[in-house]
């Protein structure tokens, strides 16, 4: 039996009679572009509903439940649009394996990230706790992500000994970037990624980072310290993936804004700041990007995390996605006031770690 309508949708779908306007639209911005102009549209939209699709319909596991680990999701800056079809990058920061945090967790994570068929895994520092005890343990980890793995160090890593955790790294196949970027092929797409060494212990090297950066291409970077996206955003990067602060760890009444912020002086605290519209420079501004601090997985100090925003977290970065194609954990929030170390402060943790390194020469 012939159905009654009111006429065609923009797209040429039949409409029943009745039909509420709001699922009309519903309808139709779920539905493929009729006669894409290219392949790579439809590709496109093809990735931006499986992103809504895994953001919708994924539980997390018995172990992710255990041990509290959250999934967030987000979109790239719109500037990828144009320039790549689809990726999924895994963000994970601050695994700190160690005595504090046991291994289980760190698994519990890779077990959470590979669900997620990420196309890579980014990594940024603080790999260990305050020793080279775990190092096997780390590799171990390391080698159980499915995807390929590209990492920076932290502060952790430098006061451990920089060296030992970046050979772990490597022995468990981490491709780890120190003050330099790689292109790297997935899917046939092309992504250069940035890799800074790390800031707070004075080894980062931005201008040696970003030396002969194509512009032809899309670009990611990572930082430990989160700080160094206002640097890498004027050399044209839209998106910096950070860590170092765990999200506060404690984050109810605002403790962690309180901690971290102001008294520790970070601008970044944790979550998305900045703009991911786009990267260039607005009204005579400094050019605008977004960056990302990560939660971590695991504590250097303290184990208990409390409050949405502390908890351990594996984070999801759909590029080629922009914001508003799927819900997202939250959306881009205002920096703190942020405070520069002084130059005393930047000699004295470039101190510690040449006094721990000598420290642990003796001891041999």
């Amino acid at each position: 039996m012939r159905t009654k309508t009111d006429g065609t949708s923009a797209h040429g779908f039949a409409v029943r009679r009745g039909t509420p306007r709001d699922k009309i639209k519903e309808f139709v911005a779920g539905s493929p572009p009729m006669n894409p102009a290219t392949l790579d549209a439809t590709t496109a939209w093809a990735a931006r509903m499986a992103a809504r699709r895994a953001h919708a319909t994924w539980r997390p596991s018995w172990a992710a439940r255990r041990y509290g680990i959250q999934l967030r999701r987000f979109a790239g800056p719109a500037s990828y649009r144009d320039q790549i079809a689809h990726l999924r990058i895994a963000h994970l920061t601050d695994l700190h394996v160690g005595r504090i945090t046991p291994v289980e967790v760190q698994m519990a994570a890779a077990e959470m990230t590979n669900a997620q068929q990420p196309d890579i895994v980014l990594l940024t520092g603080d790999f260990v706790c305050h020793s080279q005890l775990y190092l096997d343990q780390l590799s171990d980890v390391m080698r159980a992500f499915k995807a390929p793995v590209v990492a920076v160090l932290g502060n952790h890593d430098h006061w451990s000994g920089g060296e030992e955790v970046k050979h772990a790294l490597q022995r468990a196949g981490v491709e780890v970037l120190t003050n330099q970027h790689t292109v790297i092929t997935l899917r046939h797409e092309r992504l250069q990624i940035v890799g800074l060494d790390d800031a707070y212990t004075g080894h980062a090297r931005r201008d040696e980072a970003v030396k002969g950066l194509r512009h032809d291409l899309p670009s990611i970077a990572l930082s430990h310290i989160a700080e160094e996206a206002d640097g890498l955003w004027r050399h044209g990067v839209p998106l910096v993936l950070s860590g170092h602060t765990h999200g506060g760890q404690v984050t109810l009444a605002r403790l962690h804004e309180l901690a971290v912020g102001r008294i520790a002086g970070h601008k970044y605290v944790h979550g998305l700041y900045g703009s991911r519209l786009h990267a260039q420079q607005r009204n005579g501004h400094e050019p605008q990007g977004a960056v990302y601090v990560g939660a971590g997985i695991g504590a250097a100090v303290v184990p208990f995390r409390l409050g949405d925003r502390g908890k351990r977290e594996v984070t999801m970065f759909e590029l080629g996605c922009e914001p508003g194609d799927f819900v997202e954990h939250h959306t881009e929030q205002e920096p703190m006031k942020g405070r520069k170390p002084t130059q005393r402060t930047i000699a004295k943790r470039a101190a510690a770690v040449l006094r721990k390194r000598l420290r642990r020469e003796r001891s041999l």
